[in-house]
C-alpha cells in the first residue's frame, strides 16, 4: 500500500491568568507545540482506536492508521 500522510489540526487555548498556563506559554514554540501533540496523541488514540478499527473492518482501497 502507498502511505498518504495528511494532518489534522487543533487549537488549544490556554488562559494567561492560570499558573499552569503561564509556565507552558513560557516554553518556546516548538516546545510547546511538541507537548501538546505528544499529550493529544496519548489521549486521542487510545479513546478512537475502536473507531479507526471499525472504519478499517471493511476497508479494501485504504485503510487509516495513525502517524507516528
Amino acid at each position: 500500500m502507498t502511505p498518504v500522510e495528511h494532518s489534522l489540526k487543533f487549537v488549544t487555548e490556554f488562559d494567561e491568568t492560570h499558573p499552569i498556563a503561564q509556565r507552558f506559554l513560557q516554553l518556546d514554540e516548538q516546545s510547546q507545540i511538541a507537548m501538546l501533540e505528544s499529550m493529544l496523541k496519548d489521549l486521542l488514540v487510545s479513546a478512537i482506536q475502536p473507531v479507526i478499527d471499525h472504519i478499517n473492518e471493511n476497508g479494501s482501497y485504504a485503510i487509516l492508521k495513525v502517524a507516528n
